[in-house]
C-alpha cells in the first residue's frame, strides 16, 4: 500500500503523475487553509466520525474470527471431499476487506464489507450458502443471519459479536489459496464467472484507488467529510438513486488528483467547484480504461448502447472497469447537482470567513422543500420479515421514480429521500420512504395541470408484489400526501438508508405521542392552490391500511369459480386441500378468488393452520406462471395434476388464479 509519507518526500517538479489529465492546480496550502483545516478536523471529531480505540480493537479480533471460521470451513469440505492428508493441510481461505473500512474512513457502528477467497473446488451457490451459512447460524455469536444469494453481487449479512458484516465470496482458479495472495493481478479474474468478478472487484477498486491519489491521509479526511455532507443533505444512497460510498470516493479521488498538493480543507471546497462546474455526462475516471484479453465488457459508450444512456458515469479504475452509479436518474442528478451547488455557495462564503463549517453541514429539510409527496408505507408481520421485504422494497423503490419519469415525459419530477421513518405506534413492523414531487422546472404549463400516476404506482404495487418470497403480512401502501398531511412520526426519528444500527427493533421509538392515522390510500387529490404544484390523479386502494384488521384466514372459507364467464360458489376446504365446487365442471379452466386472502400471492408462503403452500415464481409484468406445492394436505388442494397456476392480471391489477390439468379438465372436487 503505498504510504502518504513516500508521496510528501519528492519535490513537486517530479512528483508522479496522476489521473488522466494534467492537474488543474499544484499550488500548496497557505497558513489559512492549513488553519481551516484544522478546523475541518475538529469538527469532525466532535461530530462523533471517528470510532474509538477500544472499538478498532473489536472489529479487528472480529476479522480474525472470521478468518478462522472460513480456514476451518475449506479445511472441512477438503476433507469431506476425499483429498489426501497434505491437501486438508494446505487447504486455505483468506479474507479481505474493502469500502470505507479499507479505505480507512470507517466511523462508529460501521458494518465492514469483506471477502472471502477460497479455491476452485469450494463453490459460493451449495458450500457458501448452505454449508458455511449453517456453520454461521450455530454459533451462538452470530445474529441477524441473511443470505443474499440472488443480488447483484451474492452477500451473506450477519452480526458477529455485535458487528456487523457483508460477507462476499469469490472461488478463484487456484487449488490452493496462497496467504499473500495478490488480487491487484488480473490473473485471479481467469476463469471465473460474472459474479465472482463483481464481489473481487470490490477490493480491487478499494485498492486501486488508494494507489492513483497523491496523499491518502488528505483523501481520507477529504472523503470522510464529504460522505457526512452527504448524509446530512439526503443524497447518499445507491440504492435510492444517488451515490454510494464506492462513488463517493471515486470523485473525491478525482479531486485530489487535480489539486495533488491541497490539504482536505481546500479538497473539499474544489469537490464542490468542479461538481458544479462538471458536464455530465462526460465520465469521471481516475485512469484510462483498459481492456484486457480475458474479454470481459469494459464501460465503452461507443459500443454499448446501453452505457450511452447513463446520465453520471463514474468509471471503476480496476479491470473491467464499469460505471459505478449507473442507478443514478434524470432525476436524482438535478437533486445532486442543486446540492452541489449549495455546498459550493457555503464554501465560497467560508473562504470570506462570512461562514463556519456547520453551515456546509445544515441537514436537508427535505418535508419543507416539497408541497407533495409520496408515501410509501412498508408493514410485515414481524421484525424478521420486515427486514426481508423492507431490503426487496428499497431495492425496487428507484423503478418508481423512472416509472414516474418515463410516464410523465419528465414533466413531473420525482426526488426519493434515502431516510426510512417507522411508526412506533403501529402493532405490526412497520417503515416508511417518502418522494417529493414537482413539475419540471423552467418549462410553461396549463394552469393545474394534472398528472395522472395512478396506473403507474399500480404497476409497480404489481411488480413488488412479485417478491418471491412473500408472506402473509407483507404489504406495500403507495399514497399522495400534501406536506400538511406528511404523519407525525416522520419528526419523532429517522434512520438512513444503510445504516448500521439496522436492527428494527432498536429503531422504534419508545416516545409515545398522539399521531397522525396514515391518510387515505390512493385517494384523489384536492386542488392545489399554486398553479406551480401538479394535481396528482390517483385510484382508491382496494386494500386496507397498513396493520389494521383484515380478513382471517378460517379453516373453511368461501370461495367462488368462473368458467366462460360463469359464475360459480363452492367452498374451498383448507382442513382437506380441496375447493368443493356446487357445479361440476368439465372445462379446461377456473378463476379462483380465495377468501381470506386479500390476493393469491405470486409468491413466497402461504400460510393456513400451521401448513404452508410454497410457490416458485417466473414472472413479466402482467403474467407470473407459478408452481405450487401443496402440504396443507395430502390433495394438491387448488392446483391442478401438472401443478401449474396461472395469475393472470385484472383490474386494478388484483390476480386469479386459472387452474390447468393435463386432462384437460379443472381439478374440481365433490
Amino acid at each position: 500500500m503505498v504510504s502518504a509519507e513516500s508521496l510528501e518526500g519528492p519535490p513537486q517538479q517530479t512528483m508522479k503523475h496522476f489521473g488522466v489529465t494534467k492537474p488543474i492546480s499544484m499550488a500548496g496550502p497557505t497558513d489559512v487553509d492549513l488553519q481551516r483545516s484544522e478546523e475541518l478536523q475538529k469538527f469532525l471529531v466532535d461530530a462523533g466520525l471517528y470510532e474509538s480505540e477500544e472499538e478498532d480493537i473489536r472489529r479487528k479480533k472480529v476479522l480474525r474470527e472470521i478468518d478462522q471460521i472460513v480456514k476451518d470451513w475449506v479445511k472441512l469440505l477438503t476433507q469431506q471431499r476425499g483429498y489426501s492428508d497434505q491437501m486438508v493441510e494446505d487447504a486455505n481461505a483468506v479474507i479481505f476487506t474493502f469500502g470505507s473500512y479499507r479505505l480507512g474512513v470507517h466511523g462508529p457502528g460501521a458494518d465492514i464489507d469483506t471477502l472471502c477467497i477460497g479455491p476452485s473446488y469450494v463453490n459460493r451457490e451449495e458450500d457458501f450458502f448452505i454449508i458455511l451459512h449453517d456453520i454461521l447460524a450455530d454459533n451462538e455469536d452470530v445474529t441477524e443471519l441473511q443470505p443474499v444469494p440472488d443480488a447483484h453481487v451474492p452477500v451473506m449479512k450477519f452480526k458477529l459479536q455485535g458487528i456487523s458484516i457483508d460477507l462476499l465470496y469469490a472461488s478463484v482458479s487456484l487449488l490452493v489459496v496462497p496467504e499473500d495472495l495478490d488480487i491487484s493481478n488480473g490473473s485471479v479474474l481467469y476463469d471465473v464467472d460474472e459474479p465472482t468478478v463483481r464481489s473481487l472487484n470490490g477490493c480491487r477498486v478499494a485498492d486501486q484507488i488508494l494507489r492513483l491519489v497523491p496523499d491518502i491521509e488528505h483523501f481520507r479526511s477529504a472523503l470522510r467529510c464529504l460522505k457526512f455532507w452527504a448524509k446530512r443533505r439526503g443524497v447518499y444512497s445507491n440504492v435510492t438513486g444517488f451515490l454510494g460510498g464506492v462513488n463517493w470516493a471515486l470523485l473525491v479521488a478525482r479531486v485530489c488528483q487535480l489539486y495533488p498538493n491541497a490539504v482536505p480543507s481546500m479538497l473539499v471546497s474544489r469537490f464542490f467547484r468542479v461538481y458544479t462546474q462538471w458536464r455530465w455526462p462526460n465520465p469521471v475516471m481516475l485512469c484510462p480504461i483498459e481492456e484486457d484479453e480475458i474479454g470481459f465488457p469494459v464501460w465503452d459508450p461507443r459500443k454499448n448502447p446501453r452505457d450511452r444512456t447513463h446520465h453520471m458515469p463514474i468509471i471503476t479504475p480496476a479491470y473491467p472497469c464499469m460505471n459505478s452509479s449507473y442507478n443514478v436518474s434524470i432525476s436524482t442528478l438535478r437533486v445532486m447537482i442543486e446540492q452541489f451547488q449549495f455546498g459550493n455557495k457555503i464554501c465560497e462564503e467560508i473562504e470570506l470567513n462570512k461562514a463556519s463549517w456547520a453551515s456546509l453541514f445544515q441537514p436537508y429539510l427535505f418535508f419543507e422543500a416539497y408541497k407533495n409527496y409520496l408515501q410509501v408505507d412498508i408493514t410485515a408481520s414481524d421484525d424478521d420479515d420486515l427486514r426481508t421485504w423492507k431490503g426487496w422494497v428499497e431495492s425496487r423503490l428507484r423503478q418508481l421514480t423512472l416509472k414516474i419519469e418515463r410516464d410523465t415525459y419528465g414533466m413531473l419530477q420525482c426526488h426519493p429521500y434515502p431516510n426510512e421513518y417507522v411508526d412506533a405506534s403501529k402493532q405490526c413492523s412497520h417503515t416508511a420512504f417518502f418522494m417529493g414531487l414537482q413539475r419540471k422546472q423552467g418549462v410553461k404549463s396549463q394552469e393545474a395541470q394534472q398528472f395522472d400516476i395512478r396506473g403507474t404506482v399500480e404497476e409497480f404495487r404489481h411488480e413488488v408484489n412479485l417478491f418471491m418470497f412473500w408472506k402473509p403480512g407483507m404489504e406495500i401502501y403507495v399514497s399522495h400526501v400534501r406536506r400538511k398531511q406528511i404523519p407525525s412520526f416522520v419528526f419523532l426519528r429517522s434512520v438512513p438508508l444503510g445504516s448500521s444500527s439496522d436492527s428494527l427493533q432498536s429503531r422504534k421509538s419508545p416516545v409515545k405521542e398522539e399521531v397522525e392515522g396514515p391518510p387515505k390510500r390512493m385517494k384523489l387529490s384536492p386542488e392545489m392552490s399554486s398553479s406551480s404544484s401538479p394535481t396528482l390523479e390517483m385510484k382508491e386502494s382496494p386494500l386496507v391500511g397498513p396493520c389494521s384488521t383484515s380478513p382471517q384466514t378460517s379453516n373453511t372459507g368461501s370461495s367462488a369459480i368462473e368458467v366462460e364467464g360463469k359464475h360459480q360458489e363452492g367452498l374451498f376446504d383448507y382442513k382437506h386441500g380441496s375447493l368443493v365446487a356446487s357445479v361440476e365442471s368439465s372445462l379446461s379452466s377456473a378463476g379462483v378468488d380465495f377468501y381470506g386472502f386479500g390476493r393469491a400471492p405470486p409468491g413466497g408462503i402461504e400460510t393456513s393452520e400451521g401448513k404452508n403452500m410454497s410457490a416458485c415464481s417466473s414472472s413479466v409484468r402482467e403474467t407470473a406462471i407459478i408452481k405450487l406445492v401443496s402440504q396443507m394436505a395430502p390433495t394438491q388442494g387448488y392446483s391442478s395434476k401438472d401443478g401449474l397456476v396461472s395469475l393472470v392480471n385484472m383490474k386494478g391489477f388484483e390476480e386469479k388464479a386459472v387452474v390447468t390439468s393435463e386432462c384437460g379438465r379443472a381439478e374440481v372436487n365433490h
